[in-house]
């Protein structure tokens, strides 16, 4: 729900921007920072943060300096605010010496509204002694969670962004982020020297986001199910662990008619930037990257976010998944999970640097993750509950669309955690998890006959579950601490905690997987009514006709579709069909100058019939 306000912030917000109300506390935040206040921002992805610092950039004397990791995303940036009539610019290792010369001299004329950087550049004296010839207006920090050393995106630099208050001292600052925990958001505080700012905590929710997560098969096709039958067309991001992983499906992907691009930090730098900038710029494009991509991604019609590995944390996951649906339509968040991730996972902290207090750390993040994947409640719930905001059941999650039951898996716990105990105890011996599941189910396989496993007491005790619900308890076993991978391997061992289940002193709940889960014919039904809700049908003909007219713009101009403009603003035109130039100036997101300049083109594009 919008806020209504009066001053130059919203003189700006209209004329600029195209919008009528600041929505949540734009409006707090952005009178605060006016005032010359530190603030820190929590605020989800597509939350409107940029505004936050932008208006009030545009109102103080001076320019905003805007500190931001996002070197391959400036130029768009930077586009984005030059359509609207911003004068920005800015700084980094990609311009050559008379482009940065030219962006220097406007900022030292005061010709600059906001200039970006990337933080490695404050580490500059020469950057520094630029800043000081200038007048600076505020400084913004984005994606400040990048100080936390717990941070999944962890920037040293951002480490010395404190000196910006030691050397300018009266020049407001804000620091904005989209995931922190309370003990992440103290951190950050602290590490930047904004232990005196306002702190400014939106809702995390995401409403238009549906959380999934399914049991893993095979889960290449498992995705491809989900791009054929509910985002044909959709531009969406696939996340995998490891870049071999990324050229694989990639590659699955191109070869069943699904158009994708890879994204590692293997590639080279120039071809990770083009497809980088084709995602951004074409419509429909799949990305399959590891999470080197992502952070900042501005793309507004990022209709699905696909894990086809598990996240090391809450964190990431959230950050990940927040990169679909920013313009506020229907879109999912799908995450394939299985025993093997969870073998993996704990793998990998295992053998990772650092010292055991790290290890820790890491193993928390992960348990917390595990929580989500095998919670029987609203996953919305389990999200929220984990930024510290409570929250109802959302009937927007799989759990709540097709609720799983819990069941005493205490005996299974059991036979499972006494097999360990015996290949062990008995006969010096471990084994991964497929030869547990084998004894117990009783098959006699040439390793289970090779090794006299077929002798052990536990042969065959198992028969009364199928291998795929062995493979679940197993997984719970190790998300919940009752069992532990070693070595390279993942051969199962107990845990301290095993002896409480073994002993029969503590009962072990599981959570078995509906028999229906989530069709994908009743999310599709679900997204093409809200689709039809949003968009009349009379307009749907006008939208497609603005869609295509906006394609060539942006090829033309060489800027993303979504800089000319986003989806909601299309569809509003669409909706509305205004006939003269003051009444499309009352459409949401056309602001003076996109209306001097598109306006005319619009209106044409409105008015064409449609082809013979």
């Amino acid at each position: 729900m919008g806020v209504e306000t009066t001053g130059p912030a919203l003189e700006v917000l209209r004329r600029v921007f195209g919008y009528d109300t600041f929505r949540g506390s734009q409006q707090e935040i952005i009178e605060h920072v006016v005032g010359g206040g530190d603030a820190l921002v929590l605020m989800p992805t597509g939350g409107g943060k940029s505004l936050c610092y932008q208006i009030p950039a545009l109102v103080r004397d001076g320019t905003g300096v805007v500190v931001s990791p996002l070197i391959a995303l400036m130029q768009d940036q930077v586009d984005a605010l030059t359509a609207l009539g911003v004068r920005a610019g800015f700084i980094n290792s990609t311009l050559d010496l008379d482009s940065r010369r030219a962006v220097e001299a406007s900022f030292v004329g005061g010709q600059l509204d906001l200039l970006y950087l990337a933080p490695e550049a404050l580490a500059s004296p020469g950057t520094m002694r630029l800043l000081e010839r200038g007048r600076i207006a505020l400084f913004a920090i984005d994606e400040a969670h990048c100080v936390s050393q717990w941070g999944h995106d962890f920037r040293p630099d951002y480490l010395n962004l404190s000196v910006l208050h030691e050397r300018w001292p009266d020049v407001p600052r804000i620091a904005l982020t989209a995931t922190a925990t309370t003990s992440t958001h103290k951190e950050i505080g602290t590490r930047l020297g904004l232990t005196g700012a306002r702190h400014f905590v939106s809702s995390f929710d995401r409403p238009n986001i549906q959380y999934r997560i399914v049991p893993k098969q095979d889960p290449r096709r498992q995705l491809l199910e989900l791009l054929r039958t509910e985002h044909r067309g959709d531009a969406g991001i696939v996340y995998c662990l490891s870049r071999s992983s990324v050229e694989k499906v990639a590659e699955f992907l191109k070869d069943n008619g699904v158009p994708a691009l890879p994204y590692h930090a293997g590639l080279d730098a120039r071809v990770r930037a083009d497809n980088q900038s084709r995602f951004l710029r074409e419509d429909g494009l799949v990305m399959v990257a590891t999470i080197a991509f992502g952070m900042g991604i501005d793309k507004p019609d990022v209709r699905f976010v696909a894990h086809l590995d598990l996240p090391k944390s809450v964190e990431g996951y959230y950050q990940e998944t927040g990169r679909a649906g920013r313009d506020g339509l229907p879109s999912n968040a799908w995450l394939a999970y299985g025993l093997q991730d969870v073998v993996q996972q704990r793998k990998m902290i295992e053998g990772s640097e650092g010292d055991a207090a790290h290890r820790r750390g890491l193993g928390r993040h992960l348990d917390a993750m595990l929580a989500l994947c095998e919670t029987v409640e609203c996953r919305r719930v389990q999200l929220l509950a984990y930024f510290g905001q409570q929250s109802g059941p959302c009937g927007n999650c799989d759990t709540c669309l097709s609720p799983p039951e819990s069941w005493d898996g205490t005996v299974p716990a059991q036979k499972l955690l006494s097999t360990v105990f015996r290949l062990q105890k008995e006969r010096n011996q471990k084994f991964g998890a497929g030869q547990c599941i084998d004894i117990l189910l009783g098959k006699k396989t040439d390793k289970v006959v090779q090794w006299h496993h077929d002798e052990l007491t536990v042969f065959g005790v198992g028969a009364d579950l199928r291998e795929a619900e062995w493979r679940a308890v197993v997984r719970q076993l190790l998300a919940q601490g009752l069992l532990a991978v070693e070595g390279d391997y993942g051969t199962l061992v107990l845990t301290d905690d095993s002896a409480e289940v073994l002993g029969r002193r503590r009962q072990v709940m599981l959570r078995r997987e509906p028999e229906r889960p989530v069709s994908a014919a009743k999310v599709a039904k679900q997204r093409s009514a809200a689709a039809a809700t949003e968009l009349p049908a009379q307009a749907a003909p006008l939208f497609e006709r603005l869609r295509a007219w906006r394609s060539a713009t942006a090829k033309e101009l060489s800027v993303p579709a979504y800089v000319i403009f986003h989806d909601a603003t299309l569809r509003q035109i669409a909706t509305e069909a205004p006939t003269t130039l003051a009444q499309l100036s009352t459409i949401s997101g056309v602001g003076e100058n996109k209306l001097a300049k598109f306006g005319q083109q619009v209106l044409d594009a409105l008015g064409d019939p449609e082809p013979a």
